[in-house]
């Protein structure tokens, strides 16, 4: 009875946590009165994070490991005496915001690090034509971080990772309607890398609370950059937005240009206060730590930048101020 008691309870949290993040200003989400008596059991499990599918049919889970099969076999092998750059962008919900976020982040940073045949894109639907990716779940990231780690040359190549969902204070959330619900904890995503040995990394976590990733995957050979502070909500999540706020200064914009990744999260970072300084809202103080060893790689993939800006693409997430008026 214990044991089903915990499932119902961890389901039931993650299910409150996924209805409280979609709202643009919350506090932390709670999990259910039923379930304080076992916060410690609770705090067990959010720390290594989990997934749970429900009511999925046997077509589906064909189509879905096909899916994954197909985006995994795409993957190139790295090119000896270059610092390659893997980039794999997943939206972990299905909100078509982070779905339209994800692919044409992908489309960014692969053109930004030359990573054509280095890229893996994971995400929900975007709202337009058919939904072809495989979902950004807690099991299909990890499956994905194995076959970069597989193929890349781990003193050589760097990781590029781009997370965009709802956040909590205890990680990132995963949530496909009501068919797939779950989450990744900053102790899970670091043991993932550390175990899978992928020191160079670049991790750009988009969500509310973000912030709390920091301290478990900074490290020297690392670039950590979180869309807000561990106490901090993150805005633009809008289910018809076409980015976040963290998204279109970051990606859309300061990506696009011809400038040191250093720069660009500055310039980001300025743009972000700006429009919450327009919107009132109350800062999300996006973080940024560069490991000290980074620069090696770092300025390599910098150099490498397009000359030529790209163009910003979608509906200003700031459009949410006039559809919302004053």
């Amino acid at each position: 009875m214990r044991v089903r008691r915990s499932f119902e309870w961890l389901f039931a949290s993650a299910l409150v946590l996924s209805v409280a993040a979609s709202a643009q200003t919350r506090a932390p989400a709670k999990k259910p009165v039923a379930a304080e008596q076992d916060d410690d059991e609770f705090g067990q499990y959010t720390a290594q994070g989990f997934q749970f599918e429900h009511a999925r049919s046997p077509e589906w889970q064909l189509a879905e490991h096909r899916r994954l099969d197909r985006a995994l076999a795409g993957v190139q092998p790295q090119r000896k005496g270059v610092v390659d750059a893997y980039v794999l962008v997943a939206g972990l919900d299905s909100d078509a915001v982070f779905g339209r976020e994800a692919r044409e982040a992908a489309k960014v940073l692969t053109r930004r690090y030359d990573a054509a045949g280095h890229t893996i894109v994971l995400g929900g639907p975007d709202g337009h034509g058919t939904d072809t990716l495989a979902r950004g779940s807690p099991d299909n990231i990890a499956a994905a971080l194995a076959r970069i780690a597989e193929v890349m040359d781990k003193k050589e190549d760097v990781l590029v990772l781009y997370t965009t969902s709802h956040g909590a204070d205890y990680g990132i959330v995963y949530q496909d309607g009501d068919a797939g619900v779950g989450t990744i904890a900053p102790v899970r995503l670091a043991a993932m890398l550390d175990g899978l040995g992928i020191k160079r990394r670049l991790v750009i976590v988009s969500a509310c609370y973000a912030g709390v990733f920091v301290p478990k995957l900074a490290e020297p050979d690392g670039v950590v950059m979180t869309a807000a502070a561990a106490d901090r909500s993150s805005f633009g999540c809008e289910a018809d937005s076409d980015w976040t706020f963290f998204g279109d200064a970051l990606v859309n914009h300061a990506l696009r240009k011809d400038q040191p990744f250093a720069a660009a999260a500055k310039e980001a970072i300025a743009t972000i206060a700006k429009w919450e300084r327009q919107g009132k809202l109350r800062a999300s103080n996006p973080q940024l730590a560069i490991g000290a060893r980074a620069a090696r790689w770092l300025s390599v993939l910098d150099r490498g930048v397009p000359k030529v800006a790209g163009t910003p693409v979608g509906r200003p997430a700031t459009s949410l101020f006039t559809r919302k008026g004053p």
